[in-house]
């Protein structure tokens, strides 16, 4: 099972196996503050993307399709959260402020469609 949790919630015993998945660390958090198990930036949207989409719900669907035509290039990085996923609870970290369009929806989603 995979769920997705902003960073500045509580860690809990059922997160299962964190990974962050930002791009850049998130404001306002100390990085040994943060409980993870592996932060993978090169899961994240590339910078271009980031800034172009820039949180825009109107942008959403074309985000979406970007973001997994970049993850259709880096297979080999979803790896670790494949194999934690096959073994119990995976949570994924975000910064985003938007809980419905962000990148961890999308990464969710994808990992959704492409399980091998």
């Amino acid at each position: 099972m995979i769920q997705l949790k902003r960073v500045y919630e509580a860690a809990l015993r059922d997160d299962g196996t964190r990974f962050l998945i930002e791009r850049l660390w998130p404001r306002g958090i100390k990085k040994e503050s943060l409980k993870m198990d592996a932060w993978i930036k090169e899961a994240g949207p590339s910078t271009e993307l980031r800034q172009w989409f820039s949180h825009d719900p109107a942008k959403w669907a074309e985000f979406q399709r970007r973001y997994a035509k970049e993850l259709d290039g880096r297979a080999d990085v979803l790896e670790p959260i494949r194999k934690a996923a096959k073994h119990g609870t995976v949570t994924l970290l975000y910064s985003s402020h938007d809980e419905e369009h962000n990148n961890a929806v999308a990464l969710k989603g994808y990992l959704g469609k492409h399980k091998s």
